[in-house]
């Protein structure tokens, strides 16, 4: 009988290797993954967590939505739990870990199919191992003039993927799950389901019309544990005539009140379309140059040490990049429109002519035209030893919530000797509140102490009525606590209407049988 280092909780390993045995038959041997060598890619996280506690009992790679089902009946029969993913990317989520010990990773990166792309209509159904590149690849070498919107470090990360953890984009079709259009999942009990208008035989109209007929579910399928989304329908931007990128600098900390009140206006009026970052120094620079640099004291980087790395760089307290979309004529009516609702504020407007070769800036302006990049990876230098752990509270898009938050979390931060490296991403009417908690996870003390630091983050927060949108695999039944009783009541209901044996990602959300 071969030995594992890992089993499913309640699995006997002889059951555990008749499972084996039966996933190799659906998927080849080489697509399947249990010695400790080929599962080290799948357990390594940069949050402050014991990585033993997230240890994955084996990994299957699957090619089809068939081969899914078939892994599903396989897990039914020896009740071992799936953990889905599509790139595996989420570095300041966990990654490719699953949110307890014992799961059998799920990796959908061999099902990377382009499946349908409609020029005309603006739509794409894609599967959940193709990646931004991939599919940007396809739109260039196909000559369709179609924009994507993808996140911070997009090139290896799956548009499926960061739709259904609900995360965002920087044009204006930033809002990555709002802009997708039916699904394809795969149940507990192995049924497909085909949301939305998919699920009448021979539609034509599954990615053009979200709603179908009766209770809308998709939603459902988002940050859960309750099916397998295999594939995805898309909404892509058509190529505007013309697009200007700009950044509106402030000097100070508490500008961010300011900041905000200005661009509400601007964006709930869609002056500015597009999902607007507000980019604090730490993190502006953070992906430029390292803390040492400028710092090498204890605790908190010093305000004078900013102060200095702003100077050097050329950057704001506040970055705020934005971009207008249209017709030159419609740009130039807005462009006034949003100079003059910042002159006065005390802040410094630049255009793409002031900033040729500021890497920044560049990078900016390309995420906010769907192009590719990799250069927010920069941030994990700023600090040095491998660790992140993102914490992401929701504001209001009002100035004074956007100013308590800052200051709530520098305090916090403070406390643990931790630097406020942080962005807003304005919305249609909130402000995620990203902020990395960077840290050495070589080193022990700092990495409890991250934990903690995480933990009062949260703690504090919620208290105030600041939820988080997104959490790391640590973290999950505790955020899934701040929503209260009720919530976590009805999702646990579904989840055991759907999946009464808890096969598919138990934990994920907070979620369980």
């Amino acid at each position: 009988m071969a030995e594992f280092n890992v089993l499913p909780d309640g699995v006997s390993a002889e059951d555990f290797g008749n499972a084996i045995e039966e996933f190799a038959a659906i998927v080849g041997d080489e697509n399947v993954f249990v010695a400790a060598d080929n599962l080290s890619s799948y357990n390594k996280i940069m949050i402050p967590a014991d990585s033993d506690d997230h240890a994955a009992s084996g990994a299957l790679a699957p090619a089809s939505t068939e081969e899914v089902q078939a892994i599903i009946g396989v897990c039914d029969k020896y009740i071992i739990p799936v953990w889905p993913i599509s790139t595996g990317k989420n570095f300041g989520y966990g990654s490719a870990a699953a949110a307890t010990r014992g799961q059998l990773i799920l990796d959908l990166r061999r099902m990377n199919k382009i499946i349908e792309v409609d020029a005309e209509l603006g739509t794409a159904l894609i599967e959940p191992g193709v990646t931004y590149k991939q599919l940007k690849d396809y739109l260039v070498e196909n000559e369709i003039p179609l924009w994507l919107s993808p996140p911070a470090p997009s090139a290896l990360v799956s548009p499926v993927g960061n739709a259904v953890d609900r995360g965002v984009g920087y044009t204006p079709y930033g809002d990555n799950f709002f802009m997708s259009c039916g699904m394809e999942v795969v149940l507990a009990d192995g049924q497909v389901l085909r949301t939305g208008m998919g699920s009448m035989p021979n539609s034509t109209s599954w990615q053009v019309f979200k709603w179908g007929y009766g209770p809308s579910l998709d939603g459902i399928f988002t940050q859960s544990n309750y099916g397998i989304v295999t594939k995805l329908g898309m909404w892509l931007m058509p190529q505007p005539p013309a697009f200007k990128a700009f950044v509106i600098r402030f000097p100070d900390d508490a500008d961010i009140e300011r900041a905000v009140e200005i661009l509400r206006p601007l964006r709930i009026n869609q002056i500015i379309p597009n999902a607007v970052v507000i980019a604090h120094a730490l993190w502006e620079g953070g992906a430029e140059v390292v803390r040492s640099d400028y710092y090498q004291g204890e605790g908190s980087i010093s305000d004078e040490a900013v102060e200095t790395m702003k100077s050097d760089l050329g950057m704001g307290a506040w970055n705020i990049y934005a971009g207008l979309y249209g017709t030159p004529d419609q740009i130039e009516l807005n462009w006034n429109i949003v100079k003059g609702a910042f002159e006065g504020s005390g802040a410094i407007i630049q255009e793409e002519e002031d900033m040729v070769g500021n890497a920044s800036f560049e990078y900016r302006a390309k995420l906010m035209r769907g192009e590719m990049t990799l250069k927010e990876f920069g941030l994990y230098n700023w600090r040095g030893g491998g660790g992140s752990a993102w914490f992401a509270p929701v504001a209001q898009a009002k100035g004074p919530e956007a100013l308590s938050q800052m200051e709530l979390a520098k305090e916090i931060l403070g406390k643990y000797g931790f630097d406020y490296v942080a962005e807003y991403i304005i919305g249609w009417r909130e402000g995620h509140h990203i902020i990395d908690l960077l840290f050495d996870k070589t080193n022990a003390e700092e990495t409890a102490k991250a934990g903690q630091c995480f933990d009062e983050l949260l703690r504090e927060f919620s208290e105030r009525g600041w939820g988080s949108y997104r959490t790391n695999i640590a973290y999950m039944d505790k955020v899934a606590d701040t929503f209260g009783p009720v919530k976590k009541d009805v999702n646990q209901r579904i989840k055991r209407a759907l999946d009464p044996k808890g096969i598919i990602a138990p934990g994920k959300s907070g979620i369980y049988t």
